[in-house]
This record gives C-alpha cells, sequence and structure tokens, in this order.
C-alpha cells in the first residue's frame, strides 16, 4: 500500500525503456526489474496507497479458552486511492472479515460468518515531503451476521497515518479512536483504539523483512476485577499488546504483481482466555498504475 508520486521522485536515474514495462514482457533486464520490485515493494509497504492493492489476509488466532482453540480471521481490505483536487489524495481503505469464533467453552462448535466492517478515508497531499501523512474518519458498520461475530454498534472516530522511507526503510503508524453512535440498546457501547506500528527493510530481488502487530485498547473493558457497569463489556484485560514480524517478497502470478508475505506474532499482554499468539498470511494483489 502506498502514496503518491513517491516512488518516481525517489527513482529519478536511468529509466527503463517503456516497452520494457509492458505486461508480461519476458525481455526485462535484471536492474530493471529489481527496480520495478522495489518501487512496488515501497509503495505497498504504505497503509494508503497510490496504487490500487487487494490484500488478502488471514489471521489464525491460536490458544483461545481453556480449550485452546484457534480463532480464524479472514480480512479482504481493498485500498482505492483517488485525485480530488491538484494538491489532495482521497485513500479508500474498507476492511471486511470473515470469521470462525469458536466456543470457547467447549472443544467443539462455534460461529462462522461475516464481522463488522471497517471502512476508513484518509485526505493526503498528493505532493508527499519527507513525512508522508492521511487523516480522515474511520467507521465500523454492525455487517456481522451473528452476535458473536461483531459488536452490534455503529461507530465514527478519527484516524492518523504517518510515516517516513530513509533508504531501504519504511517506518511509520496508523491509529484511530471509535466510540459508538447508534446500535442495540443490549450490546455494550463502544470505545475502542487500534494502533498499528509497522517497520519495514527492503532487501534485493523484492523480499523485505516487516513487522507490522496492531495494538488495541478497549477503554470500556475494566482493566482489574472490577464490577462493570452498563456501559462496560465483562472485566478482564484492557490492552492486548503483539509482537513479532516475517518476511514479505513482491513478485508475479503470471502477469499479476502481488507481495506474498507471512509473520508470526506473541501476545505479550491480552485479556484473559484471548489468543497467546497468532499467525498473518497474506497475499496482496498489486495494480501499479501504468507507464
Amino acid at each position: 500500500m502506498g502514496w503518491p508520486s513517491l516512488v518516481s521522485r525517489r527513482t529519478r536515474r536511468t529509466k527503463c525503456p517503456s516497452w520494457l514495462q509492458a505486461r508480461g514482457s519476458s525481455r526485462i533486464p535484471s536492474r530493471c526489474a529489481s527496480r520495478r520490485r522495489r518501487r512496488l515493494s515501497q509503495s505497498h509497504t504504505k497503509p494508503v496507497a497510490s496504487l490500487i492493492s487487494v490484500p488478502i489476509q488471514n489471521n489464525s488466532n491460536f490458544g483461545v479458552g481453556p480449550y485452546n482453540r484457534t480463532q480464524d480471521v479472514l480480512n479482504i481490505q481493498p485500498v482505492i486511492p483517488s485525485r480530488i483536487s491538484e494538491n489532495w489524495m482521497l485513500i479508500s481503505r474498507i476492511i471486511q472479515p470473515i470469521v470462525w469464533q469458536p466456543d470457547a467453552t467447549q472443544n467443539t462448535g462455534g460461529q462462522y460468518g461475516i464481522g463488522d466492517m471497517n471502512p476508513t478515508f484518509f485526505l493526503s497531499p498528493a505532493k508527499p515531503t519527507k513525512i508522508i501523512w492521511g487523516a480522515g474518519p474511520a467507521m465500523v458498520f454492525p455487517t456481522a451476521t451473528s452476535t458473536v461475530l461483531g459488536q452490534g454498534k455503529l461507530s465514527f472516530g478519527p484516524s492518523v497515518v504517518a510515516l517516513v522511507q530513509p533508504g531501504h526503510w519504511t517506518l511509520g503508524f496508523l491509529v484511530n479512536n471509535v466510540w459508538s453512535v447508534a446500535g442495540s440498546s443490549h450490546r455494550p457501547s463502544v470505545n475502542q483504539m487500534t494502533l498499528q506500528y509497522f517497520i519495514t527493510y527492503n532487501l534485493k530481488k523484492g523480499w523485505n523483512i516487516n513487522s507490522g502487530p496492531i495494538v488495541t485498547a478497549n477503554w470500556h473493558n475494566q482493566a482489574g476485577g472490577e464490577s462493570a457497569d452498563g456501559d462496560d463489556t465483562p472485566p478482564g484485560g484492557r490492552w492486548t499488546v503483539p509482537f513479532g514480524g516475517g518476511v514479505g517478497r513482491v513478485t508475479r502470478l503470471g502477469f499479476q504483481p502481488v507481495n506474498i508475505s507471512a509473520n508470526f506474532y506473541g501476545n505479550a499482554i491480552h485479556p484473559p482466555g484471548a489468543s497467546s499468539w497468532g499467525m498473518r498470511l497474506q497475499i496482496a494483489l498489486l495494480f501499479p498504475k501504468k507507464p
């Protein structure tokens, strides 16, 4: 995922001939292919993009409940940029989860279906400086097909992203906080923060080493064993704090550019009964602008 104009500004060295840029060309010199992979790698390591990308991300969360069940969340999360003026870009980022939620009270059974949709919109300068940033609204729509797969609330809040790209590195963060404004009166209200920091080092031949853990804080979750009121979820841990990382590579499947990655994370802090570690596998379809 990426931002406008950044890659072209950083790759003003000798251009590859236009016929070498043709999709599926088998005559691309190694220096040109390597440069193109690096441009795609740098673009996709950002949480919003000047190229359209469609990440399909599977998260397996292990060790749920006393029976050590496995929760599975498949996120389909397209990123679509639109230039709305000479100076500004609007980037739409929509996350639609498909969830398997095991029954934590027994060693069989569970619920499978669609989770709550999470659209975010970033307004970002079309001509970024050294610090690249975007800001806009984050939303959560109660689209879950079961009460155990979603929050049952319509929520809104602000979202901000910022990053820098010194050399082969991409360093940054994305943070939002949403509050519920409508929904079932029988469900707890929502006040939740999500923070993702990301660190990527681009290697040769499209490979990269990366880390992008997602830290969450449920502010209505009682941090200790205090009794809950009407706005609180059941007592337990407020924070989920993972650590870890993995590897990825920009390559092609036929004519289609893709970014494939595998990551493992351990949750240093998590609510009682929640997953202690997980695995994230992702393939992102990349649709760069035509030369």
